[in-house]
Parts: structure tokens; C-alpha cells; sequence
């Protein structure tokens, strides 16, 4: 199911009818990671830039989003320098609209816009000591609500593994509900949006390590402002904002347990971005 979503999903890019695409850089200076504390247990503040490229289009039967984060950090030491890490963290879902697709209306004016079916995957690594190695595929069903702009919640199965360093072989994870809501609303008439997502992440059973995992919360949120006009362009081409993100228990870490307060992160960022 979810190799055929991902395969719409491709096809879908040459018959799109409309579509968006973005780079941009956000700077924080409070990101934690677990595991990474000080001596007396309190987390590590971290400073990280990301630059990411983002695409979004949508075609006669649903719409595609992807991501790609590259992640450098400044505190965090990668295995061999004291330069810092750096991680890439790609992010593939499509979203099939079941009503285009039966050719049924399946909207609830004033309410609800449609509904979906959606899959995708993760995908990232990361040269720390912990080596990350992430594969982690996501299917399940969407409602879309009627309001400007967009509002989706979904319930979604992930089906996730790792292979860190050392570790010799491929480990996987239970496979775990997560409940998502994502959305991007504009403020009014002004030059301002509200955009972001918030995920309720169950726990995936046993790590690799044999120790239990818990559930985790990850939000994040940011208000952009439209500067398109300041610069000669056309609305909503380059923009600035603040965001702000909220992650308790970071992939499935404990933070009471021994990865400690760097389990949970909370970070205001600076945030640009440039479309064309």
C-alpha cells in the first residue's frame, strides 16, 4: 500500500496542477538532544543552523509533500572532530483525496473539505556517537477540514527502524500509532500566517537496546511574516517569522530515565524562507 502511495505520488509530479517550492535556514540556540547533558544532569543547550528545501504540489487526485532538512550544529561534537554534528532528515508523504479518486463528494461544507488516505516515509542519518540511521514508513487515514488555507489530522501507523553504530545489524520497532495535525492558516488580511504540526507519537516498545520506550509529543509552530513586497517580488516569495518547537521524550527517549533532560527540547528559532 504504501510502496503504491509513494508511487502515485511520483507519477503525480508531472501532472501537476499547482505547485511550491521553497529553501530555507532557521537558527536556535536551545536545541537538546538525549543523552547529551552536563554533569549535574540539566541539558546541553545546543545551537543548530537548518537549511532545507521543501516541495509541495497537488494534482487531480491528491497532493505530495517533501522535505529535506541538513541540520549543523555547533555544540554537539560528531564522532572524530569538534566541529559538531551534522544530520540529514528527509520527509516524503502523499496524500490521496478518496472522493477525487471514487469521484464522490465526500465534504461537510463549513466543516470538513474532503478525506484522504496518507503514506510516506522518513528517512535520515546523522554522525554523532549514536550514529543514526533511521527508515521509517507512515500510512493511514486523513480528514482535511474546510478552512482557509489548511487544516489535516491524521491517524497514522509508523513502521520504523535503526541501525546505529555498532550496533551490526538493522533493529525494528514495533509498529506504533501517532496521531498528527498539520496545518497553515493565514492571520486575517495581514501578511501573516500561522503554520506548523503537532504529532502524538506512541511508544514503540523495546530499543535496540532492550530498555522500554515511551510515548512523545513534538510540536512546532511559527508565525511568517510576508516580506515579498519590501524586496520587488510577488506575495508570499520571501518571507521571515519566528518558530517555536516543543519535543518531549525525542524518539521515544525517556526523560526522567538515563537520557535525561536532553530527552526534551524547547526552542524558539529564527526562520527564512525564499520560494520560487
Amino acid at each position: 500500500m504504501i510502496g503504491a502511495l509513494t508511487l502515485i505520488g511520483a507519477t503525480a509530479a508531472n501532472a501537476a496542477t499547482w505547485s511550491d517550492t521553497s529553501v530555507g535556514w532557521r537558527y536556535g540556540t536551545k536545541f537538546a538532544e538525549p543523552y547529551k547533558n552536563n554533569a549535574d544532569g540539566s541539558r546541553i543547550d545546543i545551537t543548530k543552523q537548518i537549511f532545507s528545501l521543501t516541495h509541495v504540489s497537488g494534482y487531480k487526485y491528491g497532493s505530495n509533500f517533501f522535505n529535506v532538512d541538513l541540520l549543523q550544529s555547533n555544540d554537539e561534537p560528531a564522532i572524530g572532530t569538534d566541529k559538531g554534528t551534522q544530520e540529514a532528515y528527509v520527509v516524503y508523504r502523499h496524500t490521496l483525496d478518496i472522493g477525487k479518486v471514487i469521484n464522490k463528494d465526500l465534504s461537510y461544507p463549513g466543516v470538513i473539505r474532503g478525506v484522504g488516505l496518507t503514506g510516506g516515509l522518513d528517512w535520515n542519518t546523522k554522525n554523532d556517537t549514536y550514529g543514526s540511521k533511521k527508515r521509517m514508513w507512515v500510512v493511514g487515514p486523513t480528514v482535511m477540514f474546510d478552512v482557509p488555507g489548511f487544516l489535516n489530522f491524521s491517524v497514522l501507523a509508523l513502521m520504523e527502524s535503526n541501525e546505529p553504530t555498532g550496533l551490526g545489524h538493522r533493529y525494528t520497532y514495533d509498529t506504533h500509532p501517532a496521531l498528527q495535525l498539520t496545518w497553515g492558516v493565514p492571520i486575517g488580511d495581514l501578511p501573516l500566517s500561522f503554520e506548523g504540526f503537532a504529532l502524538w507519537i506512541a511508544d514503540k516498545g523495546k530499543n535496540e537496546y532492550g530498555g522500554d520506550t515511551k510515548a512523545e509529543t513534538n510540536i512546532d509552530a511559527m508565525v511568517m511574516y510576508d516580506l515579498s513586497s519590501l524586496v520587488g517580488k510577488k506575495d508570499k516569495t520571501f518571507r521571515a517569522g519566528f518558530e517555536y518547537q516543543y519535543w518531549k521524550n525525542k524518539f521515544g527517549n525517556d526523560e526522567k530515565g538515563a537520557a535525561g533532560e536532553g530527552a526534551t527540547a524547547s526552542t524558539p528559532m529564527f526562520r527564512v524562507d525564499y520560494h520560487f
